[in-house]
């Protein structure tokens, strides 16, 4: 984990989630099966904002449409949305953005967004009304290369990277996610103090991560202890949760 640093100068650059009405089926993963990765080199035909006060957040958010807000989080690579789900019921008030590039799997987790909504509408009479989901919603989107394209300057609190392709051929690091390059456009998306999130089953890639944002002048790192003191103790257990801790952060 490592936090953007406040005052630096810029160079160029597991709660389970609310059982859903019996009435409403969630969609099943077994028919949006994808590769596990893709190359984010590669041309895939995407739409994409030509900056992020061109995007209308209302057809995202529409219970906040007209609010003027726009996400905190977002999760690169969300996969089949297992964080964003996880979370949005810890901050309601939170707007969540998950950015996949699979055409199957961002289609699945948009399907289970908006099923989850649906049996929150279905579950409104009980005496306890469920959470709505309608702080969450993903794009699909090649965060290497648009990133500042949906969001602004200094506009996210925190960035989460859960099992990046790790590349493990020399020759294909310079598609790690967590690379020089990029994390100058991480640190320009993160406000002062905001937070990357990194988690990952090779040691390897733990190290390269750790080492670049380490490295970096607008990044320094910040323990567990420290997280949980400024309350977000709820954010890491979602992410060990999803992660398994495998190796330590």
């Amino acid at each position: 984990m490592a936090k953007r640093k406040r005052g630096a100068q810029e160079v160029p650059s597991s709660t389970a989630p609310a059982t859903p009405a019996a009435s409403v089926l969630l969609p099943q993963k077994k028919y949006y099966r994808q590769r596990a990765h893709a190359n984010p080199f590669s041309d895939h035909s995407l739409d994409y904002p030509s900056a992020p006060d061109q995007i209308d957040w209302g057809q995202h958010y529409p219970a906040y449409a007209g609010t003027g807000k726009t996400p905190d989080f977002a999760d690169v690579g969300c996969g089949f949305g297992g964080l964003l789900i996880a979370l949005a019921p810890q901050f309601p008030d939170t707007l969540m953005l998950g950015l996949e590039i699979r055409v199957q799997v961002s289609q699945y987790v948009q399907d289970r967004i908006n099923a989850l909504r649906v049996a929150a509408v279905a579950e409104s009479t009980t005496d306890t009304p469920p959470h709505h989901y309608q702080n969450v919603s993903i794009v699909r989107a090649n965060a290497m290369k648009f990133l500042p394209n949906y969001f602004g300057k200094h506009s996210l609190e925190a960035l989460f990277f859960l099992f990046p392709d790790p590349h493990f051929k020399s020759r294909k690091h310079k598609a790690r996610i967590i690379s020089p390059t990029l994390l100058a456009e991480y640190a320009y998306v993160l406000k002062p103090g905001g937070i990357v999130y990194t988690i990952t089953d090779v040691r390897d890639l733990h190290e390269w991560m750790k080492k670049h944002l380490e490295e970096f002048p607008l990044f320094e790192p910040v323990d567990e202890e420290t997280l949980r003191k400024e309350g977000k103790g709820g954010i890491l257990d979602a992410v060990y949760h999803k992660g398994l801790r495998c190796v330590d952060s």
